[in-house]
């Protein structure tokens, strides 16, 4: 999870022949990437029409050649966003995709992590797209390959846990904010959890689930060395692993001595692990995700959180 990818993926839908940087592009074949453009020719609207017409909705590029175009989709995202000529859906894509190349630099290069203003202009981002649009988190919720889940799940906690914090407690923008800093990096820990571990095909030992265990707590000290970080944000990166009945981890908290943020960020946490696809395991439905939280985390969740959460996301209620 935690080791640098050779090739990160790009929807077509970011790429603007006229201004996109010159970078080779490659599509994918089984396991395989084989190029598609070289540096030198430009892409042209044809190119384009072709890869939908093939529908194909992604291209990659090589991870050290991925500096000047995430640099080029964040200065230019503000003006995507405010632009009336794009669908929603579309802009919900190329969002979710500056976002996740955001986690994803966090992962291969931590220094990073001391650039606050472009996690905050980030999440800024993703908030005014959540609350100015319906159903903003099915376009932010992009299916992608299990390699990449890790970068995608935190742009989705981030998403769900603002939604939810907006509707529920009606929070000013500024907190808004230090929630959805908290949901993008709740997992930043994972750093310093060896590769050996994070890339184990089987079951983790004791020994190396109380690593895993540890990441918690090693993110959250982390950003608070760091500085420039609130208590909000830092209650979602320490605390969103404890259990309403006292099972979880760093401290065992029990009940509402876990942080409201906290609370929602492990039930935000749980919703996008269960939606989305895995190495070992296939997505499963919004509803089957609801009623499985439901019938195992009644003692798990705040339960109060848990009822509001499902009607946010369009959960149905369940039959006793």
């Amino acid at each position: 999870m935690s080791q640098q990818l050779q090739y990160r993926p790009i929807i077509t839908a970011c790429i603007n022949p006229a201004s996109f940087p010159s970078v080779a592009l490659y599509v994918k074949s089984g396991p395989n990437f084989v190029l598609y453009k070289p540096a030198e020719r430009p892409l042209s609207q044809q190119d384009l029409q072709r890869l939908e017409q093939s529908r194909t909705d992604t291209l990659y590029i090589r991870s050290e050649e991925m500096g000047p175009v995430a640099e080029f989709l964040e200065e230019t995202i503000t003006g995507i966003m405010d632009s009336e000529s794009l669908q929603p859906q579309v802009k919900g894509q190329i969002l979710s995709q500056v976002a996740m190349n955001y986690v994803m630099d966090l992962f291969t290069t931590p220094d990073k992590l001391t650039d606050v203003e472009r996690c905050r202009h980030l999440v800024r981002q993703l908030m005014n797209f959540i609350t100015q649009h319906p159903n903003a988190f099915d376009s932010l919720h992009a299916v992608v390959e299990h390699d990449y889940y890790t970068f995608v799940h935190s742009v989705q906690v981030a998403s769900l846990s603002m939604l939810a914090h907006a509707e529920i407690y009606s929070l000013p923008l500024y907190e808004l904010e230090d929630v959805g800093i908290g949901g993008i990096l709740h997992d930043v820990g994972m750093i310093f959890i060896p590769n050996t571990i994070l890339d184990k095909p089987d079951a983790l030992s004791n020994f190396e689930y109380t690593m895993i265990k540890r990441h918690a707590q090693r993110g959250y000290e982390c950003l608070r060395d760091l500085g420039g970080f609130s208590e909000i944000s830092l209650a979602a990166v320490r605390f969103h692993h404890e259990r309403y009945n006292g099972d979880g981890y760093p401290f065992s908290l029990v009940g509402d001595a876990i942080p409201r943020t906290a609370q929602i960020t492990a039930i935000c946490d749980v919703y996008s692990a269960l939606t989305s696809n895995r190495p070992y395991r296939s997505a499963i439905s919004n509803q089957e995700a609801l009623t499985l939280m439901e019938r195992e985390g009644r003692s798990i969740f705040n339960p109060d959180l848990l009822a509001r959460f499902k009607k946010i996301v369009g959960g149905s209620p369940s039959e006793e």
